[in-house]
């Protein structure tokens, strides 16, 4: 029997230029066990039902803000050197389904350890539901993936590698997740610094939290004491947001 072949959709040529650009990044995965029972409960009670994902983004730009290292990338260009960002940019994996087909879309949030969660989520809820033609990046994304490949790859790389436009179009650090669909990624790949990623949050509130880092830019030690006040975060900080924001009647239940 004879098969057919199948021409790559601007999504797969997307997916395609991303990992060719990711072999560039020696990447290495730490992970922390992390024990957010007290984050369970008061999401559980919070009226507007957070994603996790909005909770994770917030409380992470939140420790960037102390770590310096967690807003630096590595650039080539004009020469190879660290660039520092003075604000955290999330870019955020979304699954949206363009013209009958699967593919997976980053979309950025601004300065996320500023904003309320409440705005997040509704950002979060943006990318996941509205038009394309509403989100630009989105659009950008399709625009550049229909280009003859080597003009792509040199987009990809000039962007990657202009310290000052770098975080504006690829965000300072990203975040994938699959727990929603009962599965966790174990090492994904991203020429970004640093992508968090987790797992399948259990009833007590334990998860296996992973920030998958660009050894060029920090060394293991600090992601380990990153990861510590993620967890600091998100159980101090984090908890008394959703709290804040919880009927007197569901916090006295």
């Amino acid at each position: 029997m004879r098969g057919f072949s199948i021409p790559l959709s601007p999504m797969r040529r997307f997916v395609c230029d991303l990992l060719h650009a990711a072999r560039e990044a020696p990447t290495v995965p730490v992970q922390r066990r992390m024990r957010l029972g007290s984050v369970v409960l008061a999401r559980a009670n919070h009226p507007g039902r957070i994603p996790w994902s909005a909770i994770f983004i917030k409380a992470f730009a939140k420790v960037a803000a102390e770590i310096p290292e967690l807003r630096r990338a590595y650039v080539k260009f004009p020469w190879a050197r660290l660039y520092e960002y003075p604000k955290s940019v999330a870019s955020v994996a979304v699954e949206r389904e363009h013209k009958g087909e699967r593919g997976v879309f980053f979309g950025r949030v601004n300065r996320p350890d500023t904003q309320p969660l409440s705005a997040i989520a509704e950002r979060i809820r943006t990318l996941q539901t509205a038009p394309f033609e509403e989100l630009p990046e989105f659009c950008r994304m399709l625009q550049v993936s229909r280009l003859p490949w080597p003009l792509r790859r040199w987009l990809w790389w000039f962007g990657l590698n202009l310290g000052s436009q770098r975080g504006h179009f690829f965000g300072t650090f990203a975040l994938s997740v699959y727990s929603g669909l009962g599965s966790e990624s174990l090492h994904p790949l991203s020429p970004i610094t640093t992508t968090l990623t987790y797992g399948v949050i259990d009833d007590q509130g334990d998860v296996d939290v992973r920030l998958i880092y660009d050894h060029r830019v920090m060394d293991g030690s600090t992601v380990a004491r990153a990861l510590a006040r993620l967890e600091e975060e998100l159980t101090t900080s984090l908890v008394a947001e959703l709290r804040e924001t919880t009927p007197t009647r569901q916090l006295a239940a």
